[in-house]
């Protein structure tokens, strides 16, 4: 019986050491599961797709862990351990986050959009070229003018700053509803007229377009000294776990262009990328 158990030990060991190695072949990505056109559980976001990009050249599986992103992502995703007694986190990656992001280390950027103001054909608003055109409308088209205004955000200030915040719509910068995020409550508030365009942020506005090319227009809204519409995005990682933030640089700049094509068919307006700003987490 000693004999038996010694000739299977061997085949358990390597039986094993595959089953660890599987298990480590994951590319574990912290998600929300509603968030179009980012992530969402049917994995049909860029990030999703970009995400089964790198896991497919390091020859590993996408594994999620789902949790909405709100106040607190962070802290109960790429900071929290599977339970008390592992030292494994939930998850190891967020695929997209502000570059220099306080709460993460961050890889280097891998697009640059910008907020542009969406505006919805047919309504009377299709002579409008510029944004800087809604701050010189006669009075009386000024007071038909249905714009969104969210309580937080660059749109909100060049409202105020264009005195245009009597005709703002308000809405919430997040929800707070598990079956529409901002982007899904937008498209259907353009949808039944109840606003006539918004400004919103380039990846969000693309998403929308994507439904419906023939039916939006987008223009860009353009930084000034005091207004910053652009910013870089990057991905992130815990703080100190620099061979995984090497290796996603290394993706992202050998997948640049094949990146880029996932982010264009999604509509994403996309800008230069600035030089990398140097930040604390840098080596």
């Amino acid at each position: 019986m000693l004999q038996f158990k010694k000739s299977l030990l061997p085949a358990l060991l390597l039986s094993a050491t595959a089953f660890t190695a599987q298990a480590v072949e994951k590319f574990r990505v912290c998600a929300d599961p509603l968030n179009p056109p980012y992530s969402s559980k049917k994995q049909d976001g860029y990030e999703n797709k970009i995400a089964e990009l790198f896991a497919s050249q390091l020859g590993q599986e996408v594994e999620y862990y789902w949790f909405p992103q709100r106040i607190g992502f962070v802290r109960n995703t790429l900071k929290s351990k599977i339970n008390e007694h592992s030292e494994q986190y939930k998850c190891d990656v967020i695929m997209g986050v502000p570059a220099g992001f306080d709460f993460t280390a961050t890889t280097d950027s891998y697009y640059h959009s910008t907020y542009v103001l969406l505006i919805a054909k047919g309504r009377g608003w299709d002579n409008i070229t510029i944004p800087e055109q809604l701050r010189s409308l006669p009075l009386a088209k000024q007071d038909s003018l249905k714009i969104a205004m969210f309580d937080r955000g660059p749109g909100t200030t060049w409202l105020q700053n264009s005195g245009l915040l009597d005709q703002g719509v308000p809405y919430q910068t997040m929800t707070g509803d598990d079956e529409n995020n901002t982007t899904m409550m937008i498209q259907r508030e353009l949808e039944l007229e109840k606003i006539d365009m918004v400004i919103l942020w380039g990846p969000m506005a693309g998403d929308i377009v994507t439904k419906n090319p023939d039916a939006y227009k987008m223009l860009t809204m353009k930084s000034a000294l005091n207004m910053k519409f652009d910013y870089s995005m990057a991905m992130g990682v815990r703080y100190g776990d620099n061979a995984r933030k090497a290796q996603l640089n290394k993706l992202i700049h050998k997948n640049q262009p094949a990146i880029e094509q996932i982010l264009q068919s999604y509509h994403v307006p996309l800008l230069p990328i600035p030089a990398k700003p140097m930040s604390r987490d840098d080596d």
